[in-house]
């Protein structure tokens, strides 16, 4: 009974997380006038911020001590951040410049793209449903680049240095509030002496757009930070197989917001390229699901498998 009521909290955190994800199109661009460029920088020093108020109150401080011992580690620190950095900032670019659709195709095709670092990167060898889920993207790349005009290279940079950014995080194997708390005290300095520079120069609009816009800006470290923590509850109490559903959720509803709010353009040979990345990802969802199935089973006959010759007569 414990189990199955911490696991209906791990489902519930893990809709608030992807949920929120999934709506945070429609934070950006209450921050106009600002650029994207500001809001970043204004987002890497209000998550510092607050992530080091909630370390604080968990008197969570000992792995500082461990990391600044490892210089490895903190060489994929500063590689996290730095691409963690062009994800963001381009996210933010795209929902307020009118790409909310292609941005949702960037984390629809992720996952294919973590595949394909998977083989090229890890040496991972592919089973043939996973290979015509990577053909099947391919394939939709090209239409949409026909329908584009252009490769959709807001949907290729948004996927990769999220894959990439995974691939790191994966090495680095620290946790959620620990982890954005190294990568933003990174670009912490960075980003104050920019968030300065612009109040120099008079360009800020951090203080000269009032009291709710500053309000609004400090708050991007909130946006940040809380689906962060959502997700950390929703890892540990919920198998990893439900979480790569959930995080369907996220693109599912950015698709959505950008057609049905934001009204952007979806002509026939864009909904040709997303129904292939959709064919591949059910074939992918539904490969997986199918492989943990197998895997279950064998592991529930293993203990019967070593347990039959203790059964027979000596």
């Amino acid at each position: 009974m414990k189990a199955e009521n911490e696991q209906r909290t791990g489902l519930l955190y893990g809709f608030g997380a992807y949920g929120m994800w999934g709506l945070v199109p429609l934070f950006w661009p209450l921050l106009k006038p600002s650029e994207a460029v500001e809001i970043l920088a204004h987002r890497m020093v209000w998550s510092l911020a607050v992530v080091g108020l909630a370390l604080l109150a968990l008197r969570r401080w000992g792995w500082i001590r461990e990391l600044l011992r490892q210089p490895r580690k903190l060489g994929l620190t500063a590689l996290a951040a730095t691409v963690i950095t062009v994800n963001w900032g381009l996210y933010i670019w795209a929902v307020n410049n009118g790409h909310v659709v292609e941005a949702s195709l960037g984390y629809f095709i992720n996952p294919l793209v973590s595949i394909a670092i998977g083989v090229l990167v890890l040496g991972e060898r592919l089973r043939r449903a996973q290979w015509v889920a990577v053909g099947l993207s391919f394939a939709a790349v090209l239409v949409l680049a026909i329908g584009y005009g252009r490769p959709p290279w807001i949907s290729l940079v948004l996927a990769f240095s999220f894959a990439t950014y995974g691939l790191i995080k994966k090495k680095l194997n620290m946790g959620g509030l620990e982890s954005l708390a190294a990568e933003t005290a990174v670009l912490f300095l960075p980003a104050l002496g920019y968030v300065l520079w612009l109040g120099a120069q008079g360009q800020s609009t951090f203080a000269s757009h009032g009291f709710a816009h500053s309000a609004l800006l400090a708050a991007t470290g909130l946006v940040t930070a809380i689906p962060l923590v959502f997700f950390g509850m929703a890892a540990i109490r919920v198998p990893l197989s439900t979480l790569g559903l959930l995080q369907y959720m996220a693109p599912v509803f950015q698709f959505g917001l950008g057609v049905l709010y934001f009204h952007e353009a979806m002509p026939p040979e864009r909904w040709a390229g997303f129904s292939l990345v959709w064919a591949a990802l059910a074939l992918l969802t539904w490969d997986a699901l199918r492989t943990a199935r197998r895997s279950r089973i064998r592991l529930e006959a293993a203990p019967a498998v070593v347990a039959a010759p203790a059964r027979e007569p000596a």
